[in-house]
């Protein structure tokens, strides 16, 4: 099972994710309680060991700004969260950097993982972050096949009946490990990420 801890803010956040065995850390660009500033991402990013990915997470930036960003901080990848289309992928694309895209499901909504070009699907809930559920019986006629996130309401409590339903590659947390909005509780996170793996020690290739 692929982890993703999003949302790390501190020097701390990372070494504890590290520790805790995360296969990735999110690193917020936009608007959010999450969100750093360039130097802060940067001195994270240098804190984040080979074997652990550091994404960068951006929504509403027009896509030449996440590339000026994402090339100044030094992320290993980059998610574009939300209504980026296909076009935005491409020129992002240019970082020579994997891709993430993370939306929420719908009816419309391309399930095939690397549509758009990325190398990683993230589903979430609808408003991402929030800490929200969302109904993944979705999922029964729509469900991705290789290397997609399940995201939106996850936390140590419920990770492995989600797991269970939804059959994912990897998961995605954010809100869920936090003691308060924005601020990661240390303890939450080791037990999300071992939780997590017990539920499904395994991940699809």
């Amino acid at each position: 099972m692929y982890v993703k801890l999003c949302g790390l803010r501190t020097t701390a956040d990372v070494a504890v994710a590290v520790d805790a065995g995360a296969d990735a850390v999110g690193i917020v660009f936009t608007e959010s309680p999450r969100q750093v500033d360039p130097d802060t991402a940067r001195r994270l990013v240098r804190e984040v060991p080979p074997h652990v990915l550091s994404v960068g997470v951006f929504k509403g930036i027009a896509a030449d700004e996440v590339r000026r960003l994402a090339a100044e901080a030094g992320v290993d990848a980059v998610q574009l969260h939300g209504r980026y289309p296909q076009a935005a992928f491409e020129e992002v694309s240019a970082l020579g950097v994997p891709l993430v895209r993370a939306v929420t499901l719908t009816s419309d909504t391309d399930v095939r993982v690397g549509a758009y070009g990325e190398q990683m699907l993230l589903l979430d809930s609808p408003v991402a972050g929030s800490g929200e559920q969302w109904d993944t019986t979705a999922l029964d006629g729509a469900r991705p096949e290789g290397r997609w996130l399940l995201a939106g309401g996850l936390g140590v409590d419920n990770v492995a009946g989600a797991v269970s339903r939804a059959r994912p590659w990897g998961v995605d947390v954010s809100s869920g490990i936090e003691s308060s909005r924005g601020v990661k509780d240390h303890g939450l996170m080791r037990e999300f990420v071992a939780a997590a793996r017990a539920a499904a020690p395994h991940s699809p290739s």
